[in-house]
């Protein structure tokens, strides 16, 4: 039999020669590593075609003298042999043609072992390839990822192909997590659950029906919006986070300064840092679906409901409603504790009520009521801002900050307890989760010019995830085992025994 990898070494023998040429010796270095870089590449690809056929020539030889019997996924026996199949799969090193044997029978479907042997995907791109394709996808848009896949490869994938590897990519994510065992923690440790959403801009047909009516609507204007008008082009993307964290009690000075700053050399407490954080979103599934896979989540970290629950929100109504309800659902107690910072906001809003804009004395102002809210006075508090608005006579435009932060820090009393959380070592900001959704959603999702459609956004958000999760290795392995057996191994994708 001749030698299978000829080419290859005729192309490496080659290669060397002419890297003994004077005319490359006249080369610079980065000349250099640009032609190795291209004739490298070239040559990696004859070496897989090359053992690509020589496993096609040993199927072929096995056939002849074997003749097994090959049976389908329908139970039926393919008893002709046909060889000489061929079909493309487009690899890191470029494209290569896979040429295997098919087992056939009248008015059924083909069988190729070979393509089981290879665990080869559905499409024509390889899985190696299509993780190139996720990892650039996450980081940059498709046709920037489009471009980094092909300046690597070669021309072996197109912008629409890239997209659809992706969404194809995050299609196990779900089930992959339903089947990961979290680490177990000790019943101190806090388990800490945050909720936010935010806006992704959409093409017309994946808005949410009053969205889409919404835009629909005809504006004031023709040529732009007006005053007050929104554009009606997003999709609320809602994103959950679950962490562990050992408590770290504090005073409320070790949160806010004082009037006039810090004195001293007294040791600031640190506040609990987030361990085993887990990254959860979805634009296609509503609040309630996202917050019930966050408790999903919980639960798996603490099935007996022996840890302490610490849910951090931003206050939205909408979403402290079905928290409570998913809570009642389980019967698990939880502790729901307000954005510190966006109390601050408020306080920040009252402030300018009664200071002109600039005036350093509004920065004490606002740090007398935080450490007073701190310390468990946020009705005191509005109590005090109330009285304040009416001693000095303003008008209806004038109180509009201090009555949001009146009416902010009445409405929401249960959920300022900042004197018992920091007593108790809690965390009393939505930091981790204000992150992800910069992370996730702002950093590629809102990039300039942006149009998603449903199931790219979903994928991208759902990877993007993923990754900040530290689970692609294992997730990667885990939808390799599920596409192969989905393709090769289910009882109606093409299922195959061979016997001898």
């Amino acid at each position: 039999m001749p030698d299978p990898f000829a080419p290859s070494t005729n192309f490496y023998n080659a290669l060397v020669a002419e890297l003994h040429s004077p005319a490359t010796g006249r080369l610079s270095h980065h000349e250099l590593e640009e032609l190795l870089d291209s004739r490298g590449r070239l040559l990696l690809r004859q070496l897989l075609q090359d053992h690509l056929d020589l496993r096609a020539l040993r199927e072929e030889q096995a056939a002849r003298t074997q003749r097994p019997l090959v049976v389908g996924p329908d139970r039926l026996a393919r008893t002709r042999l046909e060889m000489g199949h061929q079909r493309h799969l487009a690899t890191l090193f470029g494209t290569v043609t896979v040429r295997r044997c098919a087992w056939r029978r009248p008015g059924t479907a083909n069988v190729y072992p070979a393509d089981a042997a290879l665990s080869l995907p559905r499409r024509r791109h390889s899985y190696t390839l299509a993780r190139l394709a996720v990892l650039e996808s996450v980081r940059a848009s498709f046709d920037a990822a489009t471009e980094a896949v092909c300046r690597r490869c070669g021309p072996v994938i197109g912008k629409r192909q890239v997209e659809d590897l992706v969404v194809d990519a995050a299609a196990d994510i779900d089930s992959f997590y339903q089947a990961r065992i979290p680490t177990p923690c000790t019943a101190d440790t806090l388990l800490v659950l945050s909720v936010d959403g935010k806006g992704v801009v959409m093409r017309p047909d994946a808005l949410r029906p009053a969205t889409a009516k919404a835009a629909a609507r005809p504006g004031l204007f023709r040529t732009r919006l007006a005053s007050g008008e929104k554009p009606a082009r997003k999709r609320m993307a809602t994103l959950a986070a679950v962490y562990d964290a050992e408590s770290a009690p504090r005073r409320p000075h070790d949160v806010i300064a004082p009037p006039g700053g810090r004195h001293g050399r007294r040791r600031l407490r640190p506040g609990p840092h987030a361990t085993a954080k887990w990254l959860y979103g979805s634009v296609i599934d509503d609040a309630a679906t996202v917050i019930k896979t966050a408790f999903d989540q919980a639960e798996a970290r603490d099935p007996g409901h022996r840890r302490r629950w610490v849910v951090l929100v931003d206050g939205a109504r909408h979403q402290l409603d079905l928290i409570q309800t998913e809570a009642a659902v389980r019967r698990v107690t939880i502790h729901i504790v307000i954005d510190f910072v966006h109390v601050l906001e408020y306080l920040w809003g009252a402030a300018w009520s009664f200071h002109k804009s600039g005036d350093p004395a509004a920065e004490d102002w606002v740090a007398v009521h935080a450490l007073r809210i701190l310390s468990g006075g946020a009705r005191h508090t509005a109590e005090a801002i109330d009285t304040q608005a009416r001693s000095s006579n303003l008008t209806g435009l004038q109180r509009q900050g201090a009555n949001a932060c009146i009416r902010y820090l009445t409405s929401k009393g249960p959920f300022l307890c900042y004197e018992h959380a920091l007593t108790a070592g809690w965390p009393i900001a939505t930091g981790v989760i204000e992150g992800a959704c910069r992370h996730l959603i702002a950093d590629r999702l809102d990039i300039t010019g942006a149009r998603w459609g449903l199931a790219g956004a979903e994928a991208i958000l759902k990877l993007r995830a993923l990754i900040s999760n530290g689970d692609l290795e294992a997730y990667w392995r885990f939808r390799l085992a599920h596409e192969h057996h989905r393709l090769h191994q289910g009882p109606d994708r093409g299922g195959y025994s061979l016997a001898a």
